[in-house]
């Protein structure tokens, strides 16, 4: 598809997910559960990453199974999708109303006692959680420039509503981020995918080496920040953001070791709600030198 018909396809796709954000919510979700299993069974390349990364994470469930699942994901990914032109465009009191959480408490706490990087993995509530936190407080997030122009001004428009919220790009480097952690604003960072082998180090997630960048220990160190981990998940007509307690140590310990809990972390996550992660990210992409790929 060449870039004129990206744009336009691009155009229209989030023309349709903005009608249907002001919809009636039973209305929108039941459509885009439909959209989402056509997504499954025309888009062959996202299912087989799904299924490839689903058989690696329970290689004990059927395939059967592990299709129910992806496509479960397919469903509730289309519904989010959605929810993000709903919270990014419509009455700011919806935050409210769509994002309930727990351990609020904790985030007090910590940015009390000095900086705070927010750890939040790729499950589906990601946006909603990150919106929620910048209408209470001064954030700062990294974001990759997409394939899409528009789908990135989109993107960018949306998760910047709030006057106190600043966005970097991810080649722009750890120092305009850390301008802003200084600056006393929370970094919501989402550092769980695969983004090769620089700045990474290998280390097991569901029992195969991925490549798992350092960025939170290595932030950690340069600012003293206390990590919380967080995970914000879609839940019938609203989402819950739960922030855990805060890793107070991530500074003091190996960028491996530190790259592990985080992994270890995900994992615990993602057994409690299986379909709830991006199992459409190739996770694995990256291998270890002399070791075969995994991705067809």
């Amino acid at each position: 598809m060449n870039e004129r018909s990206l744009e336009a396809a691009t155009a229209a796709l989030i023309s349709l997910a903005r009608l249907m954000s002001r919809w009636p919510r039973a209305l929108m979700q039941s459509v885009a559960r439909a959209i989402g299993w056509l997504v499954y069974q025309l888009v062959a390349r996202r299912r087989e990453v799904a299924l490839t990364n689903l058989a690696i994470a329970f290689p004990d469930l059927s395939l059967g199974e592990r299709q129910a699942i992806a496509k479960a994901h397919l469903g509730a990914f289309i519904v989010s999708v959605i929810d993000r032109f709903a919270l990014w465009e419509g009455p700011t009191d919806r935050l409210e109303t769509m994002v309930k959480v727990s351990g609020w408490s904790r985030l007090q706490s910590a940015r009390a006692a000095g900086p705070v990087i927010v750890l939040a993995p790729h499950f589906l509530g990601l946006d909603a959680g990150g919106l929620y936190l910048s209408s209470k407080l001064p954030v700062v997030s990294v974001y990759a420039q997409q394939k899409s122009q528009r789908l990135t001004e989109a993107m960018t428009a949306g998760r910047s509503r709030f006057p106190d919220t600043s966005l970097v790009l991810r080649n722009e480097g750890l120092r305009s981020v850390l301008r802003h952690v200084k600056q006393g604003k929370v970094l919501y960072l989402l550092p769980d995918m695969d983004l090769g082998a620089r700045d990474a180090v290998f280390v097991p997630f569901f029992g195969i080496d991925a490549a798992t960048v350092t960025t939170v220990s290595r932030l950690a160190r340069m600012t003293g920040a206390q990590v919380l981990p967080t995970v914000t998940r879609l839940h019938g007509d609203h989402y819950q953001l739960e922030i855990f307690p805060p890793w107070t140590d991530l500074a003091l310990i190996d960028p491996m070791e530190a790259a592990s809990r985080m992994n270890a972390f995900i994992e615990a996550r993602v057994l409690e709600d299986p379909h709830q992660y991006l199992w459409t990210h190739r996770r694995y992409k990256t291998r270890p030198p002399g070791e075969a790929p995994v991705y067809r």
